[in-house]
This record gives structure tokens, C-alpha cells and sequence, in this order.
């Protein structure tokens, strides 16, 4: 009975272990800065804590976070990967975040619900304990992202089609010939000639209508579109260094100095 008691507090040793591997901390500004606030458990309120609609910036230490505008994980939810996001007004939840919690590792979530990527994938925060190292820094390439569409309106003549282009033409020339016919002779000669004249026009409506190939010309506005060069911040900085006659490399959110600090091992650090 003992063997199977030390047994069950060894699995729960190990459950607690790994629970509290998952860690998400929130920023109040952008990039990291400001106030903070870090939890390894879910949180139905962060009024409670001092951090409700504060929340511009957040690092993701491990596993998946489920982020909600309300209180209860209500309203407009998206989930975050592992991951450093240094602005959260690129997925519309600046200073909008109520509550989060952690999603279930073998739990299936749709793409739709998920947050973009992270720009940053690794947590770089120091450890507790670490001695930190400068690393020269020996190359620096801003990733900037696809480029833009940009799009205007501008108003084109277009040539569309009528159906029967004689049609039309026709009914106008049959008016303009009988009423000149109208005016010709009197009594029934006055009406043979509104009938001659009639006909005639027709003729030579027709003819209209036909020269134009049964289209015309009308003026529209078009919507047109070309790809140009992002003038967007970039997404990220591609860093390279040297520790110790290695070369690493790395991804900051903002552009380095002449150096990076690094671990022993040579892992970069915030």
C-alpha cells in the first residue's frame, strides 16, 4: 500500500512538474517594457491581479495560451503559440486582454482560431543564476515583410455590349423620318409621306447601329492594384555573432547593438 502511495505522489510530482512548465508573461507597453505580469495558471480575471485591458505585449515561455477580451474566456478568443509577440495590437487585442488559459496539449484547435506566428519563437530572458557574456555582433539583415498591395480608382472609358446595336438605331431613325416625312404634302399624302419617311429613317437608323458593331461607349470607375516595395517596420532582425570561435545566430524584435548578451553556453539573453 505504501509502495503504491509513493507510487500515485510520484505521478503527481511529475504532473506538477510539467504543469508548471507553461508560463505566459504580459506586458503593459509595447516591446516588452513596462509593467508586468506572469502566470503559470489560468486566469478567469485579471482584474484580480491588477492587469485587466493593460496587456500591449506578451512573451509565451511554453505550451499554448488561450487569450480572451472578457472576464470567463468569453468575447473574442485567440490562441498564442510558444513564442515572444512584441506587440498585440497586430492581432486587434491591445490593452484588451481579460483573461487566459492554458490549452490542453493534446487539444485540436482550427487554424482560424490561432493568433498569427510569433516574430520571435524563443524565449531569451535570463535564467536565474546565469553568468552573461557579450558576443561581438558580426552581421545584422532587417527582414522586412511581403509587399504591399496598393490600390486606386480611376475612371476609364470602357466599350460594352448593347445586344442588337440596329435596334435602337432604327426606333431613332423611324422618329426623325416620320416627323420629316409629316411635313411633306397634305391629307393622304401627308400620311404616305409620315410612312415613307418613317421607313426611310428606320433604314438609316439601322445603319447607325450597325457602323457601331452594336456597342457603345461609357465611362466607368475602374479599380486597379500593384504590388509595391512594404514601408512597414521589419518583422525582424536576423542577427549573427561569434561566442568563443562559434558563430550563432539569432531574431530580435528590435535592431542590436555592436553586441549580444549571451550565456555561457552561448544561448542569447534579454
Amino acid at each position: 500500500m505504501r509502495a503504491i502511495s509513493r507510487f500515485a505522489v510520484a505521478l503527481a510530482g511529475v504532473a506538477l512538474a510539467a504543469s508548471a512548465l507553461a508560463e505566459v508573461t504580459f506586458y503593459a507597453n509595447d516591446g516588452f517594457r513596462g509593467r508586468s505580469f506572469t502566470t503559470q495558471t489560468s486566469q478567469a480575471d485579471f482584474g484580480r491581479v491588477g492587469f485587466n485591458d493593460r496587456a500591449s505585449s506578451v512573451v509565451v515561455t511554453s505550451d499554448r495560451w488561450e487569450v480572451c477580451e472578457d472576464v470567463g474566456y468569453r468575447g473574442r478568443c485567440v490562441v498564442l503559440r510558444q513564442g515572444q509577440y512584441p506587440s498585440l495590437a497586430a492581432i486587434g487585442l491591445n490593452d484588451r486582454v481579460s483573461s487566459v488559459r492554458t490549452v490542453a496539449r493534446n487539444a485540436r484547435v482550427d487554424d482560424d482560431h490561432y493568433a498569427p506566428p510569433p516574430v520571435v519563437d524563443q524565449d531569451y530572458r535570463r535564467r536565474r543564476n546565469e553568468r552573461l557574456f557579450e558576443a561581438p555582433v558580426t552581421s545584422v539583415h532587417a527582414v522586412v515583410g511581403p509587399p504591399e498591395q496598393r490600390c486606386w480608382v480611376e475612371r476609364q472609358q470602357v466599350e460594352q455590349d448593347r445586344g442588337d446595336g440596329r435596334v435602337p438605331g432604327a426606333i431613332f431613325g423611324a422618329v426623325i423620318g416620320g416627323i420629316l416625312g409629316h411635313q411633306i404634302g397634305g391629307g393622304r399624302g401627308n400620311d404616305l409621306a409620315t410612312a415613307g419617311g418613317a421607313a426611310a429613317g428606320a433604314v438609316v437608323g439601322s445603319n447607325i447601329g450597325r457602323d457601331r458593331g452594336g456597342r457603345e461607349t461609357v465611362t466607368r470607375d475602374v479599380r486597379r492594384c500593384e504590388n509595391v516595395p512594404s514601408q512597414a517596420r521589419p518583422d525582424y532582425w536576423d542577427v549573427t555573432y561569434t561566442f568563443r570561435g562559434l558563430e550563432h545566430r539569432l531574431q530580435l524584435t528590435a535592431p542590436p547593438g555592436r553586441t549580444v548578451t549571451v550565456n555561457q553556453r552561448g544561448e542569447p539573453r534579454g
